[in-house]
């Protein structure tokens, strides 16, 4: 079985970063777009919101360097959760999860470089690889 998601989007929320009993989370949502011309010549987009959630030390680099507006690639599982709401409503929420399941996160913006403002520190933002337990191997011939 394969639970895997790609998305390539821009963060389109600040990062909700706190520490738990179990580790760092830091939680986001990142936004992918898709532009099509329908049949009568008008240009379409629509956009699509994404809920992603990072867990332990990589949850800390991404409260350090990721910010509102950087483009990003994520990688990672989906998961299902459910609560019940104050009002007794069941409620669910599908995220994108990145942890110790192979997951990556790389930020595709120029060091330096915000869509809205420049970063605060010179610091690198680096790519962040979970090592992957799958036990597959990547040369999967199909």
């Amino acid at each position: 079985m394969i639970n895997k998601a790609y998305i390539i989007g821009n963060i389109g929320s600040d990062i909700q970063h706190r520490d738990a009993q179990n580790g760092s989370i830091a939680s986001f949502s990142v936004a992918t777009s898709e532009n099509w011309t329908d049949k009568s010549g008008e240009k379409k987009e629509t956009t699509e919101w994404h809920k992603i959630v990072v867990f332990g030390k990589l949850a800390e680099i991404v409260g350090q360097y990721y910010k509102k507006g950087n483009k990003v690639y994520v990688e990672g599982k989906l998961q299902t959760r459910s609560w019940e709401g104050d009002d007794g409503v069941k409620r669910y929420t599908t995220e994108i999860v990145v942890n110790g399941f192979g997951g990556v996160i790389k930020n595709l913006t120029p060091k330096g470089v915000t869509e809205d403002r420049p970063t605060t520190n010179n610091q690198p933002m680096p790519e962040v690889k979970v090592a992957d337990n799958t036990g597959f191997d990547d040369d999967i011939p199909f």
